[in-house]
């Protein structure tokens, strides 16, 4: 009976672990924070994020706009300031129940609502103007796919830089953000 005992335990426990959502550590110049993603809530969102993570996409880029107690932005941008090329826009996955809170990730995207590729956010408040409200394009809102799990202190940390304006962009860190690595991890960092 021990011996069946243990060995449903272990099942359960292995199960537990290979169900577990995946973990997505940043290791940044003001330090690191790990976010747990939501696949099965936005699969295709989080798919293309881990497509961009897995390919190093992310290696030094920045946090290109911080607007303190709104949110972070980053993603798209390396460390000159240059727009990174991206692959194809995904559907816009807004709908899926997931609200925009303190410490939520979320696709950054243009007036198009399938226009994500890789910008994403960190919402520093409950955005809730940003949440999905209905299908038309005005109301359709920005998809959360997952939250930061550990390090919002370092999230709070950059969203209380210095901005200036660069060029024709606004909110820009005076004090560059620069994501030095993203990858994939076992355990928040």
């Amino acid at each position: 009976m021990r011996k069946l005992y243990a060995f449903f335990t272990l099942i359960l426990l292995s199960t537990s672990v290979f169900a577990a959502n995946p973990l997505v550590t940043f290791e940044t110049n003001r330090g690191n924070f790990t976010i747990e993603l939501y696949p099965e809530k936005a699969p295709k969102t989080v798919a293309n994020f881990l497509e961009y993570v897995n390919s190093g996409f992310y290696q030094e880029t920045i946090f290109h706009r911080v607007i303190n107690r709104f949110m972070t932005q980053g993603g798209g941008f390396d460390t000159n300031m240059v727009e990174k090329p991206t692959r194809a826009p995904i559907i816009n996955e807004s709908n899926n129940g997931l609200k925009n809170e303190i410490g939520t990730i979320a696709m950054a995207r243009t007036s198009d609502p399938s226009s994500a590729t890789s910008q994403f956010f960190i919402n520093l408040e409950n955005n809730q103007f940003l949440n999905y409200r209905s299908p038309e394009p005005d109301l359709i809102g920005y998809c959360v796919f997952g939250r930061v799990l550990k390090g919002m202190d370092v999230v709070r940390d950059i969203a209380v830089t210095s901005t200036a304006n660069v060029g024709p962009y606004g909110d820009v860190p005076r004090s560059p953000i620069i994501v030095h690595q993203v990858k994939v991890s076992k355990t928040p960092l």
